[in-house]
């Protein structure tokens, strides 16, 4: 299983990305993985240091003959999103990642694989500890909590790093530079309730929204998946509105970057509807698999007869709730004008948590534009006011702008081409890249990003390809050669 991959090449990659699926290292419980880079650091005798904020920064000297080359920042984020089946017992905390090679990939055991962005921190490593390599100066910036609020880019001071080029490995297509991403903010939603006791002949369901591929909320939101929250307010609504249907509870997606795979509500129905209800629900159940069947083929909806909850859910509350998610914004809201194929601005609508007197509705809005992406929170705010509840939007991050004359850019699309035969293509990517974050304190770096392929991020059904990682290792080591003198 897991040390298969030591037998991968480049060896030196592997070797490392193998260390890092031992140690935890899920959002905002990264102390293990910053012990471990500040150790690895001291032990290759290199400088290390750990900012304020837990970004772990490691400076290697030129190579002789290299000391006039512009110094190089290769960066990476340390932490990983905590993604499991329902059915896989892990604990993201204590227990390593098992890694499998499933034919042309490297995929995990039921859980996320932490490729993302396991594989930029491992190909950083593997240059710092290589003793065969030129390269000029080199600053590796290892940032903490990208996923979840990208706190260690926004914490990084100006002045700390010295170098002038940014290359960044947190991209996912191999044969693709990219030169520009998405912006995002949180939008934080809550109602809440008073329970009401249930009274009368009820009858207890738990409600399972399971199946579903989920995916990236950013790279993989135009594939048109489906989203277990709205699902769930479909189910949930047309049981309310013709079957008397009650809620107790609900429990929606876990992560605001990943679609929502899964959604469970516990409910109760007045005993002499529950078979037109559950007839209702056959019906509806087939119209959503029929709509979804292309992407969707494994979604399962099922009534699972439970204990009858002791109280629910206001009913005038949950019915405002209901509405305010019907009407919430979801998926692609508009492409790119300037780049074909890229979405511009998009939400997901990735939590939906009821119990205990609050709801809580948690989205991630994203748009290259940062004005769509302000007019995309105030479309939510005003859903969500008219419903009565109170939003906050925080955790706002900016969008970097392509810069088609960027001279790294071209160096690097003419070393990839003489190496491997053909010009890379050139991307913006609708995910929150750090580079944003970064250039607006470094604004003299000149920024790219690319990296191996890796499909599904942020999913059990993430895996990362074999063979790009070779290339994209190989691209690196011609890239740091070949950068240009000062």
């Amino acid at each position: 299983m897991s040390n298969e991959i030591l037998q991968l090449s480049p060896k030196a990659l592997w070797k490392n990305f193998h260390s890092l699926t031992q140690i935890p290292r899920p959002s905002k419980k990264e102390e293990q993985i910053r012990e471990f880079i500040f150790n690895f650091g001291k032990s290759l005798g290199l400088e290390t240091i750990q900012d304020e904020v837990g970004n772990v920064i490691i400076r290697k000297p030129a190579t002789p003959g290299m000391e006039n080359r512009k110094g190089v920042v290769l960066q990476g984020h340390l932490d990983m999103v905590p993604q499991k089946n329902s059915d896989k017992v892990h604990d993201f905390e204590k227990d390593p990642i098992e890694t499998v090679i499933d034919g042309e990939w490297v995929r995990a055991n039921g859980t996320t694989l932490g490729a993302d962005n396991g594989m930029g921190v491992a190909a950083t490593m593997a240059v710092l500890e290589a003793t065969d390599m030129q390269h000029g100066p080199i600053e590796a910036l290892f940032t903490c909590d990208e996923e979840t609020g990208m706190t260690g880019a926004n914490g990084l001071k100006p002045g700390v790093l010295k170098g002038d080029i940014l290359v960044n490995m947190d991209s996912e297509d191999e044969g693709e530079l990219y030169i520009g991403c998405a912006g995002g903010t949180n939008g934080n939603i809550t109602f809440t309730f008073e329970e009401h006791p249930v009274t009368g002949d009820f009858t207890g369901y738990k409600i399972n929204v399971t199946g579903l591929k989920g995916g990236h909320s950013g790279v993989d939101i135009h594939l048109g998946r489906g989203n277990a929250n709205k699902i769930m307010n479909r189910v949930l609504f047309n049981g309310f509105k013709n079957h008397g249907l009650q809620v107790a509870s609900i429990d929606g997606g876990s992560l605001r970057n990943a679609i929502p795979r899964e959604s469970f509500a516990h409910v109760a129905i007045p005993t002499a509807n529950t078979g037109s209800f559950l007839e209702s629900l056959a019906k509806l159940t087939a119209n959503i698999k029929n709509e979804l069947s292309a992407v969707e083929p494994t979604l399962k909806i099922e009534a699972v007869a439970a204990e009858t909850p002791e109280k629910v859910i206001d009913p005038a509350v949950l019915l405002n709730s209901m509405n305010a998610i019907y009407a919430c914004p979801n998926g692609v809201m508009r492409m790119s004008n300037e780049m074909i194929g890229l979405v511009e601005t998009s939400n997901n609508l990735a939590i939906v948590k009821a119990e205990n007197g609050i709801m809580k509705i948690m989205n991630l809005m994203r748009s290259s534009v940062d004005s769509a992406k302000d007019e995309l929170q105030q479309m939510i705010r005003s859903v969500f006011d008219l419903a009565g509840a109170q939003s906050v939007f925080d955790g706002s991050y900016p969008g970097w702008k392509p810069n088609p004359e960027s001279p790294i850019l071209k160096t690097m699309q003419d070393i990839y081409n003489k190496k491997f035969g053909n010009i890379p293509e050139i991307k913006a990517i609708h995910a929150g890249l750090e580079c944003g974050i970064l250039g607006g304190n470094y604004p003299n770096w000149d920024m790219i990003s690319f990296g191996p392929t890796i499909r599904f991020p942020h999913s059990p059904d993430e895996k990362v390809n074999i063979a790009t990682v070779q290339k994209f290792y190989d691209f690196l080591v011609e890239t740091l050669k070949n950068i240009p003198v000062k």
